[in-house]
Formats: structure tokens, sequence, C-alpha cells
């Protein structure tokens, strides 16, 4: 550790036990002020559980926690709160119809209490002028929170939670999810100017390279234990592989063979589609046996695309022909009875009900399937979820768990496994690994490869890396228009030209 520095967390020996699983093995992990400390491993390393513990969800088993200098037995989120430690959730709860002031200080609108206390507003504008003092960044807290760029409303959750005066440790977890390039630059601004301020941040990430672009040191996780801490000097400078030691040595982020040759048969063909302000003039043909890849960045018309492929926009021009015949998709329920299925960008809102447990969301995109004159087939919908569970390789595989208790790269696992049970033709994967980890990831393309032998299968993702890696054909889209033509396969600095510049590079 550099001279000068001054450490504002240090835990030492910290156990955790669920049954028989030891979650966490005597680990150790500290944090400098002022310092962006990443948090690093795949599902299930134990990196999440020491988070819980910090911020006071979970009790230790043992150990210690030392928080500037005085040692806290922290029980209670209350607790972490009052220790000086602020955690935003990958999804923060922000209220759409209230402003950004308001949902900063929800809860603490009024220094006044009593059962009538008024909520004073002006009050609430000078507390917030005072935040953004001692935070500047440029953000409308006036603005209601709907309204915002999700970079806003990022800030929002942010300001939430450093709102008291003693915060002093910050945990961001995935943080840049939904972002585009340009508001996570916003967004790690506003990271160096808390750094600078003093404020120490855990941040946890599953993008490898924002830990070079932001951190200043990381510590990776794997079974249980901290296997390594390094700078991010050290590691740029020695060549050090994350993957590596995420996974173990020799391991890495790898995508399946790609297919030796396209000869399958055409399931879906796509002729001169559009929406129009959406996308135009968009051709292509999706093919059993082959995985076709669309790249575009937000905003140029990749989503839009996918919900129209899917019957939630209807083209104004063009045509659509599943195995040879014409298909005009009026609903998304349509879309599923001709045999296409959407693994949507935002799995939350879109792909799951996350109160309901793994055999409701696994079945019920097919309930044709799941009940028998008009009563559910409690049996077998349990059987053949825990198949599918098995196949997509669930962790924990508990079915009777409700999907918020599971990660962002299980709950993507269930997401497929919902889309195996339709049994359907054509499988649309769009942005299949946001807030996935490395290992987690390369099981989804594993499973893409594998049912595109059955299937065709069609990746839509603004990751140029991931188009390229897991497609055997591409094209891209640049402000709605085709770039490319998905006849070949581009290389992936023609591919990543074609996305960002909408030409083909020389």
């Amino acid at each position: 550790m550099a001279e000068g520095t001054r450490t504002v967390l240090d835990m030492r020996g910290i156990e955790k036990r669920f049954g028989d699983v030891k979650a966490l093995d005597n680990v150790g992990f500290d944090l400098i002020a002022g310092e962006i400390h990443a948090l690093l491993g795949v599902n299930g390393a134990g990196k999440s559980t020491l988070i819980k513990i910090l911020s006071g969800v979970y009790t230790k088993d043992e150990g210690r926690i030392t928080i500037g200098g005085k040692v806290f037995d922290l029980g209670s989120p209350r607790a972490a709160i009052e220790a000086g430690i602020a955690v935003v959730q990958q999804h923060p709860e922000l209220v759409g119809d209230l402003s950004g002031a308001e949902n900063i200080f929800l809860g603490h609108e009024s220094s006044r209490r009593g059962l009538f206390s008024r909520i004073d507003r002006s009050d609430l504008a000078t507390r917030a002028n005072a935040l953004l003092a001692r935070f500047p960044i440029d953000v409308d807290l006036s603005r209601r929170v709907a309204d915002m760029p999700a970079v806003d409303r990022e800030i929002v959750a942010i300001l939430h939670a450093l709102r008291l005066e003693n915060a002093r440790i910050l945990i961001l977890d995935e943080p840049t999810s939904t972002l585009t390039e340009r508001e996570k630059a916003s967004l790690f601004s506003m990271m160096r100017m808390l750094k600078a301020a003093g404020i120490a941040i855990i941040y946890i990430t599953h993008r490898l390279e924002e830990v070079y672009e932001i951190a200043d040191r990381f510590t990776v996780f794997r079974g249980g234990r901290n296997v390594a801490c390094h700078t991010v000097t050290e590691a740029r400078t020695t060549g050090m592989s994350i993957p590596n030691l995420m996974l173990g040595t020799g391991g890495g982020l790898t995508f399946p063979p790609r297919c030796s040759r396209i000869n399958g048969d055409a399931v879906l063909e796509v002729s001169g589609l559009s929406c129009d302000g959406m996308f135009r003039d968009v051709t292509f043909t999706a093919r059993k046996g082959e995985i076709l890849g669309i790249f575009g960045l937000v905003g140029s018309g990749v989503d839009e695309l996918s919900k129209a492929l899917f019957g939630v926009f209807r083209p104004d021009r063009g045509e659509m022909r599943l195995h040879g015949r014409p298909v005009s998709l009026r609903s998304p329920a349509q879309a599923l009875r001709s045999g296409i299925f959407l693994v949507p960008g935002d799995r939350r809102t879109e792909g799951l009900t996350l109160n309901e447990n793994v055999i409701f969301n696994t079945t019920v995109a097919n309930l044709g399937r799941a009940s028998f004159g008009g009563l559910l087939r409690f049996g077998a919908n349990r059987r053949n979820a825990r198949a599918l569970a098995e196949k997509v390789d669930l962790q924990p595989m508990r079915l009777d768990r409700s999907l918020r208790g599971f990660s962002g790269g299980n709950q993507q696992k269930v997401v497929i496994a919902k889309g195996l049970y339709r049994q359907a033709k054509v499988y649309i994967f769009v942005e299949p690994t946001v807030g996935v980890d490395i290992g987690a990831r390369s099981k989804i393309y594993a499973l893409m490869r594998e049912i595109s032998q059955d299937a065709a299968v069609i990746v839509i993702s603004s990751d140029c890396d991931e188009v390229h890696g897991v497609a055997d054909r591409t094209l891209a889209l640049y402000k709605g228009a085709p770039v490319g033509g998905a006849d070949r396969d581009m290389s992936r600095d023609h591919l990543l030209h074609a996305g960002i510049m909408g030409g083909i590079a020389a």
C-alpha cells in the first residue's frame, strides 16, 4: 500500500455459511479512502455475499470488520448506513412520478416529525442544492425521474445513497449495465469526482474492460475466497489475464466453434422490412444450423427491429416469410404461436415475473403444454422445469425460489429455459449477456449454438465482439439502415466500422 494512504475499510477472516455451503472462507478485503476498487468474480464466487455482509443484509459467522479504525458489527442495513456505507443496487428502485430531489430524500422529506407534517418542497430543493455543492454534477434534480435519461437516474440513486454526511464508502453494483458509451463516460466522471472528494468506491462489474478504464485496484473472488488483489497498473504492465484469475488458470471467455458450412434450411426470411422512424429496408435470411448476428448501437434501430420481428411493432413495408410462407404478426402472442421466441434485452421487465418461481417462469410462455383441461400439470411442469434448469446449468437448482433471488446470469438462463419449453422455430436474443459474468456468458453462447442445431438463432447486440464472436454471418444497423448485408461474415473491424460509421472500412 502506498505511503500516505488511509485504510477506510478492513475486513479480516470473514466467513459465512448457508447450511453445508461455505459461501465465504477466511476472506480478507481492504479499501482505501478515495480509491475505486473493482470487485470481480463469476456468479457464486462470493462477492455478493461479502457485499451483503458489508451492507448489513447478512451477518458474518466469523471475522472482524474495521471501518475508519473502529470495529463494527454490522447486524442490519441501518447499522451499515450509520457506519457510513452507502449502496446503489444494479436496478435502483426510484419513483418515476417524483422529481430527482424528491427521490433523493424519499423517506426523509421533512425534518419535522408527526402524522400531519407537510412536505416542504422548497426545503427539499435547498437540501438538494447543498448536496450538489458537495458533489457538483450536471443534473436537473427538479426534473421528473421518469423523464430522465438512464445515467441521470443512476446519479439520482447515487445522490440518494450519499445524502447523509457521514457516507464514506459507496458500493456500486453493475451501474453501467443499461448505459450508452456517452452515458457511461458521464457516470465515470462523477465517480472520479467522488474519488477526489475522498469517497471510497467498491465497483462491481462484469465488463472487464471497464476495470482498466476506471479502477485503481481490483480484487478477484473465486470459490468463496479472494484469490487476487492487484493494482490496475500492475495488471496492465504485466499483461495479467483477469479472466484467468476469475475462472482458474487457462480459463477465459471462448466462443463455440462456428458452423463450417452454411447450407441449412431457410427458416425466417425478411425482405425490405421497414418501420418509419425506427428502421428501414432490412433484409436477411435466418437458417437452421447457424447463428445470424446483427450489431447496432443504442438508437440504431436494433431494439425496434427485434420487437417488430416479435409482433410488438407492425412494419409499414416489407415482408416476413416463415418456412417459405408469408407471415404478418399483429402481436407477441401471434409470434409465439408462429414459432418465434424473443429473449428480450431487459429480462427483468420484459422476460420474467420476478416474484414468481423458476417453474412458473419456465412454463408460462406455453400454457397449452403446461396445462390439461384448464388445470396446471404440476408434476409434469416441475419435471420439465428441472430438466431445462439442468440443461441451462441453473445455479443454484432451487425451482421454488423466486427469480429475485437469482443472479443476472441465472435469470437469463431461466429466460432461455422458458424459450426451450416453448419449442420455437426462431430464437431472437437481444443483448443476451448484459450484466452476466464471464462464466455464464460462455454457457449462454454454448446454448445458443446448441439451439441453432434445431432452430434459427438471431443474436442482436450492441457488443461488436459478442456479435462477431458468436455469429456465423453478420450485418450492422446504422441509424436504422442495414450495412454490409448478411450473406457473409464481416471481419470484426469491418463490422465495428459499419455499426459506428455507417460504412465498411477499406
